[in-house]
């Protein structure tokens, strides 16, 4: 019997189970069930882990804890359609799944199965990225049964309310049953589109773990993870391994890299100019910088490839001194050219008062917050005051850090602004940014 103490840990350990399970599992049901079922499956899914909670606790996990967790889930799946009077067929649709048994040896792996397994999340990726659901309700759909993630985490990474993300789901699923869509890799000439549309939504996956939208937690290295785990399956399938899927790869590698030295060992937010470099992961920015080769020569270029050279420079710089910011303000000026984006506009302003100094930094800014963007986003006011800081202008720095504490952030972050405010309230110089 263990303490109560141990149950955050052993919830843990669940919650790390389902981060590298869930979506196989929901991919596995949807193959057997159709995509018209895809509700179904994430139900019986979430189901299955929350019986785990109560079934493993205090013991542990079991000895095959996805094979108890597959039983569940297609047993669940069964009795659901039963009621629909849909289950004699899809009992026998499911009955190979796995073993009602599950202290049963495990089955023998044939080669082929891990190609299976990673077929299904990419046909699980392009069914969630289908063409005929608006853009938006294909973001929260991957997110959501590919990685996933809760409705509230999906809320944050695509800045909306939760309700909003909540209906988006319900209606994206109705429309893939309504109009019969298949669970299947696109076509030849589909696959294009489709495959931006998946690019994009594992990179505001990256994003959210890199840079958590609230919490305790600076970073979400699970979701990190997750994000490059399902980058690196598409560049190694063979019809899906374009010059743009390893560019984001590298790019999610190069600024992953700097993972290790983002905080100190209290938990203290360190800014790129505080980071010790030697601690930056050498493994992901040699991969990195090897995606970022293969990306080169393709048809096109796109807005990854120039983000990834981006953080190649800063990757390259042997110092926070040695960065080559009149180069990166070039790449922002080309990024425009691809993805004219608010957070873009607002890096190239960061690199404008880098190369310019910060009247022109301010200028930038000035125009971007004159159209009314990044209202409620508290980098854009750090920036602002990082400026008027460098300036002198010690009272309205101090108003904008004020102002920036009051949106949403991680716990990290905030004790960096509150630090900052106090100091820029004492009258010190700025510091490195």
């Amino acid at each position: 019997m263990h303490d109560a103490d141990d149950r955050p840990g052993f919830e843990r350990e669940v919650d790390r189970l389902a981060r590298r399970s869930y979506s196989a599992m929901v991919a596995r049901l949807v193959r057997a069930l159709g995509a018209q079922h895809l509700g179904l499956a994430e139900d019986v899914v979430q189901e299955a882990f929350v019986r785990a909670l109560r079934a493993w606790h205090p013991e542990g996990l079991p000895r095959e804890p996805e094979r108890w967790l597959q039983r569940v889930a297609k047993n669940l799946a069964i009795d659901t359609l039963r009621r629909r009077a849909l289950g004699e067929v899809v009992a026998t649709e499911l009955g190979d799944w796995v073993l009602d048994d599950v202290h049963a040896p495990p089955p023998r792996v044939a080669d082929g199965d891990d190609d299976v397994a990673h077929d299904d999340t990419l046909r699980m990726m392009f069914l969630c990225a289908h063409p005929s659901l608006p853009q938006e309700a294909r973001s929260a759909l991957v997110l959501k049964s590919v990685c996933g993630l809760g409705n509230a985490a999906i809320a944050a990474a695509l800045l909306a309310k939760e309700a909003t993300i909540a209906q988006r789901l319900t209606r994206a699923k109705a429309r893939l049953a309504a109009e019969g869509v298949q669970f299947e890799m696109p076509t030849l000439a589909e696959l294009p589109a489709r495959l931006d549309a998946v690019l994009d939504v594992l990179y505001l996956l990256f994003n959210e773990g890199y840079r958590a939208h609230g919490g305790a937690e600076l970073v979400r290295v699970d979701l990190v993870h997750e994000a490059v785990r399902l980058a690196q399956l598409l560049v190694q399938h063979p019809r899906t391994a374009s010059a743009a899927a390893h560019a984001l790869l590298a790019l999610m590698l190069l600024q992953g890299a700097r993972l290790p030295a983002r905080s100190d060992a209290s938990g203290r937010l360190l800014t790129l100019a505080e980071q010790d470099r030697r601690a930056w992961d050498q493994r992901w920015i040699g991969a990195g910088m090897l995606h970022f080769k293969s990306s080169l020569g393709g048809p096109r270029m796109s807005a990854f490839h120039v983000e990834a050279a981006i953080a190649s420079l800063h990757a390259c710089a042997a110092s926070y001194a040695d960065t080559d910011w009149p180069q990166i303000l070039t790449e922002y000026d080309r990024l425009l050219t691809l993805s004219d984006d608010e957070v873009v506009r607002l890096n190239r302003a960061v690199a404008v008062a880098k190369v310019h100094g910060p009247r022109a930094g301010l200028a930038e800014l000035a125009a971007l917050e004159a159209n009314g963007a990044l209202g409620a986003y508290g980098l854009r006011l750090a920036t602002r005051a990082q400026l008027m800081w460098q300036l002198g202008d010690h009272d309205t720095a101090a108003r904008a850090l004020h102002e920036a504490l009051h949106l949403p952030c991680t716990e990290p972050e905030r004790r960096l602004l509150e630090a900052r405010l106090a100091a820029c309230r004492r009258g010190e110089a700025a510091p490195a940014w």
